[in-house]
């Protein structure tokens, strides 16, 4: 018998207000340079819908943070899994900003997001230990593949996962990349069985990749050089076009390690969940997997996407897709009890990692 971490529930928090790619049209965008992009707002609308393939994305009400969004999650985590909350061990949480409140820019780190979920959960016991992990769009990931080494080491029986971000808050509305970021929360359950087969997580594969890439996303100030705010270095700011290039060149062959890890082969994999980023790229991403494999034909579900009406939620997007897809939720789409998959991400740092999962 051998000891495995298996997810035994799981919750989301989408947030109520949708945000059309149209609200837009009442912004004026910039450059790096703080000077005119020179393209009308239609047309940098157009632009974006044709690389990202987002319609829409959805925002936090005004009275919510992301520790609010994320003790939904946690809850419905909890009451699908139908255990006592007061038997879990730990509760990570993965975020990028903390709580940040409407209308400000100024991230509230302490006490930690974990510390007050489990305070919003009504918590009692002591040894249910709280913290926060950040790295990158990759945190609920990498947060999984923590949880996974507590319990193979018998230190922990169950632990509770959760992504949470409200990255609303952190853009710069002058910045046309504001348009691909959204807010959201995904939570699961993982707990220590003990099997003779294999179940669970399987295997996982990581790296962080730093001397020419530590800036690739960062916070900064706005594009607008009159914007009241301006001097405030809290926006997220990305090279985009280095980042494309970064991902597509590195996580194809991370995900083809973690896989082989396993011991398994490319055609045992019957999902691919990857963080909803950018449609285009993880089109991308697939086709150089494939290719790896010496395959050029793509089964149509392999990677199932939500990025059309979600937006990039960061650390909430793979546990939101596993969420809607574990409960019968997104068409087209299910999980069938032995079958592989794969959970991958990519993000600030610049880190990337996966793991395999028998359902």
């Amino acid at each position: 018998m051998s000891r495995y971490s298996k997810i035994i529930g799981s919750g989301r928090c989408i947030p109520e207000v949708e945000i059309k790619n149209e609200v837009f049209l009442q912004n004026t965008f910039y450059d790096v340079n703080g000077e005119s992009t020179g393209k009308t707002t239609h047309e940098t609308l157009d632009k974006f819908y044709n690389i990202t393939g987002i319609a829409e994305r959805r925002y936090a009400r005004e009275d919510q943070k992301a520790s609010d969004l994320a003790y939904i999650a946690a809850s419905r985590a909890i009451e699908s899994s139908g255990i006592d909350k007061e038997s879990l061990d730990y509760i990570l949480v993965a975020h990028n900003f903390g709580d940040v409140s409407a209308n400000t820019v100024a991230p509230q780190l302490m006490p930690s997001l974990a510390a007050r979920v489990k305070h919003l959960l009504k918590i009692e016991n002591p040894k249910t230990v709280a913290y926060d992990i950040l790295f990158g769009c990759p945190g609920w990931v990498q947060a999984m593949i923590q949880a996974n080494y507590y319990i193979k080491s018998g230190d922990a029986q169950r632990i509770l996962v959760i992504g949470a971000e409200t990255l609303s808050r952190v853009c710069d509305p002058h910045d046309r990349d504001s348009m691909i970021y959204a807010d959201g929360a995904g939570a699961t359950l993982l707990e220590a069985v003990e099997s003779k087969n294999e179940t669970g997580i399987l295997s996982h594969s990581v790296r962080t990749d730093t001397l020419n890439e530590a800036y690739l996303l960062w916070s900064g100030a706005s594009h607008n050089p009159d914007f009241q705010n301006r001097d405030r270095d809290f926006y997220i700011k990305m090279h985009g076009h280095k980042i494309y290039e970064y991902v597509i060149s590195n996580v194809p062959q991370l995900v083809k390690e973690c896989i082989e890890k396993a011991g398994l082969e490319l055609k045992d994999i019957k999902k691919i969940l990857i963080h909803q980023a950018n449609e285009k790229m993880d089109e991308a991403i697939a086709k150089r997997l494939f290719r790896l494999y010496g395959e050029r034909q793509i089964p149509d579900d392999i990677m199932p996407m939500i990025i059309k009406k979600m937006g990039n939620n960061s650390v909430a997007t793979v546990p939101i897709l596993y969420d809607m897809i574990a409960k019968g939720e997104l068409e087209g789409h299910q999980f069938t009890k032995g079958d592989h998959m794969v959970f991958a991400s990519v993000g600030a740092g610049m880190s990337i990692n996966a793991f395999v999962y028998q359902f």
